[in-house]
């Protein structure tokens, strides 16, 4: 329950938007990232993909760690 998956998008040393898994949702921090985030919380298939991550590859590694 203590591990976090985070997938952020950057450009130009600007974070735009974030997913994170204790949230489980996008969150925009810019105008183009708000508009993004919400677009990306409104598509179920999106949301699923990113939840599976923490799953997938989260999970997966600690016993490697």
């Amino acid at each position: 329950n203590d591990i976090e998956y985070i997938y952020s998008q950057y450009y130009n040393k600007m974070e735009y938007w974030r997913f994170s898994s204790s949230v489980g949702k996008y969150v925009g921090y810019t105008e183009y990232g708000v508009k993004n985030a919400e677009r990306f919380n409104k598509d179920a298939s999106v949301l699923a993909g990113r939840k599976a991550e923490k799953e997938r590859y989260c999970k997966h590694n600690i016993d490697i760690w």
